[in-house]
This record gives C-alpha cells, sequence and structure tokens, in this order.
C-alpha cells in the first residue's frame, strides 16, 4: 500500500514540474516590457534634472555675484567715496562695474557685474538712503539684486570713560583690569557722590553700568564697548592721512630739538620717527600745528640727560598717529618716555602697542589728552601724572615703583581731532532686498 502511494506522489511531483517549464520566459519578458516602459521616462527625467542643476548652478553663480556686487556698493557708501558723495538730486544717481584693485574690469564667478547707487534721501517719505541695483549678467541669462540701504547714527562714547577696553572679557580678564584700577591714583571727579562705584570694571551693555550716575562714568573702567562705536584702523588711517595730503614729508627719521623750539604739522612721516632733544642744558618745546602722521615704530622723549625732563610736547588740539602695528615689550608702535612732557588738548593713536611713561604730568591745567591703541595694549608706568582717557588693552606697570595718577578730565573732552567726538558716526546695512531674473 505505500508502494502505490509513493509511486503517486512521484507521478504528481513530475507533472507539476513538466506544467513548470516556459515560465522564467514569461517572467523576462515581463520584466523587460516594464522596463521598456520605465527606462524612457527615467532616462527624460535624468535628463531633465541634469538640464536643471546646470540651471540652478549657472543661477547660483548670478546670485552670488549680484550678491558681491551689492556687498561692493554698500562698502563705497560705507566709506562715503568721491561718487558717492557727489550725488545730489541732480544726479541722483552712479552707475559702474565692478573692478579690481588696479580699476580693471573684472567678472565675478564668470558673470559681469553692473552696478547703480541710487540716492533716495531725497525724497523725505522714503525709510532708506540709498537704493542698490546690482545685476550679474552671464550667457543668454542674468540675476538681478534691489537692494535697500538704511543708515543709522552711532554716537561714539568711548572718550566718556577714564578706561574703555572693547573686548568682551571673562572673570579673569576683568579681575586683572580690577587689580590694575587699583594701582592707579583715581580721583573722584567734580560732582560724583556715589565713590563705592569708582575704579571699577563695568559691562557696558549690564544694568549695573547703565544705573551709574552721569558724573561718575569719569572715574571707572568699562568693557565689552560696542563695535559700532569702536573705529576700524582704515578708517582712522583715511582721516589722518587727509589731514596730511598736502603736508610736507620728512626725509629724516629725527626730530631733534637741539637748536631751539620747533613748531611743525601738518606733517607726514614715511618710516620710523624718533623725538628728543640733544641739547642737555635747555629744554625745548615742540608744538604741534597740524595731524603727525607716522608709518613706522615712533620713539618721544627716550633719551635725555639732567635728570629731569627737557622735552614738552605740546598736542595743541592736535593728533599724533602711528599707523605701525608693532606689539611686544620693546617693539611697541609708540614709546613715550620720562624725558618728555606731554601738554594736552589732543589725541595720541597708535594701531600697536603704546608704552606710556611720560615724566611729571600729561595733559595739565584742564586740557586732557586721548590715548588710544586700536588694536594692541597701552603699558602705563609710574610717575606719570595724566589727564584724560585711555581706551584699548591696558596695563599698570608698577614694578619698578613710583605712583601712577589718572585724573578724567572735570569738563571732558573738547578740543580733540578724534572722528568720533563730535561726529555722528553713521553706519549703514541692508534694510530689505529683492531677487529677480533678467
Amino acid at each position: 500500500m505505500g508502494s502505490i502511494a509513493g509511486e503517486v506522489m512521484k507521478t504528481i511531483v513530475k507533472k507539476l514540474i513538466r506544467d513548470e517549464k516556459g515560465q522564467a520566459m514569461v517572467l523576462v519578458l515581463i520584466l523587460l516590457i516594464v522596463g521598456g516602459l520605465i527606462v524612457a521616462p527615467l532616462l527624460a527625467h535624468m535628463g531633465t534634472g541634469l538640464i536643471g542643476g546646470e540651471v540652478y548652478e549657472r543661477r547660483a553663480a548670478e546670485l552670488y555675484a549680484a550678491d558681491a556686487g551689492v556687498e561692493d556698493a554698500v562698502w563705497k557708501i560705507q566709506h562715503q567715496v568721491d561718487e558717492v558723495k557727489g550725488l545730489t538730486q541732480c544726479y541722483q544717481d552712479w552707475s559702474y562695474n565692478v573692478t579690481d584693485i588696479n580699476g580693471k574690469i573684472v567678472e565675478v564667478n564668470g558673470k559681469r557685474v553692473e552696478v547703480t547707487i541710487t540716492l533716495m534721501t531725497i525724497w523725505d517719505d522714503l525709510p532708506f538712503d540709498y537704493c542698490i541695483e546690482s545685476r550679474a549678467i552671464g550667457d543668454g541669462s542674468g540675476t538681478k539684486i534691489d537692494a535697500y540701504i538704511a543708515g543709522n547714527i552711532t554716537y561714539c562714547s568711548m572718550l566718556d570713560h577714564l578706561i574703555t577696553v572693547q573686548e568682551n572679557l571673562d572673570e579673569n580678564g576683568i579681575a586683572a583690569l580690577e587689580r590694575d584700577l587699583e594701582k592707579l591714583d583715581i580721583p573722584c571727579p567734580t560732582g560724583c557722590t556715589e565713590c563705592d562705584i569708582c575704579g571699577q570694571a563695568y559691562d557696558y551693555d549690564s544694568d549695573a553700568y547703565s544705573d551709574i550716575p552721569k558724573e561718575c562714568k569719569g572715574c571707572i573702567a568699562v568693557y565689552n564697548f560696542p563695535d559700532t562705536g569702536w573705529p576700524a584702523v582704515s578708517d582712522l588711517s583715511a582721516r589722518y592721512l587727509k589731514d596730511v595730503e598736502n603736508a610736507p614729508h620728512w626725509a629724516s627719521t629725527i626730530i631733534d630739538l637741539e637748536e631751539g623750539d620747533m613748531q611743525l604739522g601738518p606733517l607726514h612721516v614715511g618710516g620710523m620717527l624718533e623725538i628728543k632733544n640733544s641739547d642737555n642744558k635747555n629744554a625745548r618745546t615742540f608744538t604741534l600745528n597740524g595731524t603727525l602722521y607716522i608709518t613706522g615704530h615712533t620713539e618721544i622723549g627716550m633719551s635725555g640727560s639732567g635728570g629731569k625732563p627737557n622735552l614738552t610736547v605740546e598736542l595743541n588740539g592736535n593728533t599724533i598717529f602711528v599707523a605701525s602695528n608693532s606689539t611686544g615689550g620693546g617693539h611697541e608702535a609708540l614709546k613715550i618716555g620720562d624725558w618728555c612732557t606731554i601738554n594736552g588738548p589732543g589725541a595720541i593713536i597708535a594701531v600697536g602697542d603704546i608704552y606710556f611713561k611720560p615724566n611729571g604730568t600729561a595733559g595739565a591745567n584742564e586740557e586732557p589728552a586721548f590715548v588710544l591703541s586700536v588694536l594692541g595694549m597701552t603699558t602705563i608706568q609710574p610717575g606719570v601724572n595724566f589727564l584724560g582717557a585711555i581706551a584699548g588693552k591696558v596695563d599698570v606697570d608698577l614694578s619698578s615703583g613710583g605712583q601712577a595718577n589718572v585724573n578724567y578730565p572735570t569738563g571732558g573732552f573738547e578740543e580733540v581731532n578724534f572722528p568720533t567726538l563730535f561726529e555722528a558716526y553713521r553706519t549703514y546695512s541692508i534694510a530689505s532686498w529683492e531677487v529677480s531674473q533678467l
């Protein structure tokens, strides 16, 4: 019985196997048909994607090129180049092509960039100062950006404090600044009655600072001073270069008052400079009649004899600007030594470090001096009786003994050639913009 059942099963299996012949061919034909139906649209879709990718890349390159034109125009507006200054109701717009530093027209991302700046302040009801139209033109296509520029006026107050630091200091930095303040003899200014807040460092952006009475701000230090109020090196350099653009160039590296008092300025010195008095018997006075612009390392009153100052520098309301960015002990951009006395009012500015040790008084008779190290540090040495204010990183070094007295002027600052003292510092930013295809 079992053998019969086995034979029956074998017969059924053989029949099933025999009935599957040709099944694979059917599946292959179905796959070929389906593949034939899919491949053509798929290839067409891929082709469209490749074309779309090329279009996207071209449009992206045009957009970035047009944006570069906007940024270039904003820079020209911010720096008020002559062509922007010349825009009036009669000449409302200025068109130009983006160029390199040599004035040669260049392509940005392979696109020609055409820019038009239009003055809009002639219409009182518009909230914008300028309109910028930047067009990036490629082969058969182009992208245009219309940007609307608004101006904001910021009044710098970096001369309102005894010491102003731009950095946002951490706890260690704040402690170091307050230790330096403790080394100084800081009298309270007239009208300040809350002496518990004097001689301390405050975050410029804090409630504690905003609550300090105005009369007491002259005897404190502030840090985290806003960027909008801190002058850029390029802005300061351009301003003081303009002061000396028609001035004589000093060919020597030395100004020696050995023969007598001297009045100079405005004056442009292309390189290093030393100001001294080689006469060991007679004190001399060097009076500025304009801006003194020096590109290299500068020393004032660093050598002498006789045991007392023999050189007085009268700033006379003017500015000594040292464009050197040199830093480090012994390599300061500007060194003022103890053979020198500084009389204000005026400003002493260096891009790099300042070594500040005038002997006796600096800024006497309520005629203060403003000392600024734009990017470096000012090191104050003992023996200074200083009336004025200091900006930038500060280090008070009393390792050799003595005392440094720093006093803020009762009447603040008046006759100082510094760009943000009496002038509004105007900054420009993009208020809105629109992108369109050409």
